[in-house]
């Protein structure tokens, strides 16, 4: 594991458009933190560094947004189980060729593809965020 230390939603924002440098097609994104931690911020970025220009919202409600077949933001919060995201078809997401950010993952674990990555976003202050990454 890694750290990186961010001083500010903008530096949050950079270093999700810097990680998302390192993945690839097919690459599901396991994106831990509560609320308000930044988790949406990063995927932002992320969607940046992937060439998306469309302002990515949190999908609470959607549970799931699609941004051109490059990215599957998820938000899990809702869900009680994995099952549920198989029968709303979420999962069938993972191997459709788009890199996967999955919020609130926890829910939903025993249907997570065997292989992802973490990121882990923790407060540390107003402003400040610990992010640990894989």
């Amino acid at each position: 594991m890694t750290i990186f230390i961010s001083k500010s939603p903008e530096e949050t924002f950079g270093f999700g458009e810097q990680y998302s440098k390192n993945l690839k097609s097919g690459d599901v994104v396991v994106l831990n933190g509560e609320m308000g931690a930044g988790k949406t911020v990063f995927t932002k970025g992320v969607a940046k560094g992937l060439g998306i220009e469309e302002e990515v919202l949190s999908p609470t409600y959607a549970y799931m947004n699609d941004y051109f077949g490059k990215l599957y933001h998820f938000d899990c919060y809702r869900l009680k189980n994995g099952a549920q995201a198989e029968a709303l078809g979420l999962t069938d997401y993972f191997y459709a060729g788009g890199v996967s950010v999955v919020e609130w993952a926890e829910n939903i674990e025993e249907a997570l593809p065997k292989a992802y990555k973490t990121v882990t976003i923790e407060k540390a202050g107003e402003n400040e965020r610990k992010i640990i990454y894989d």
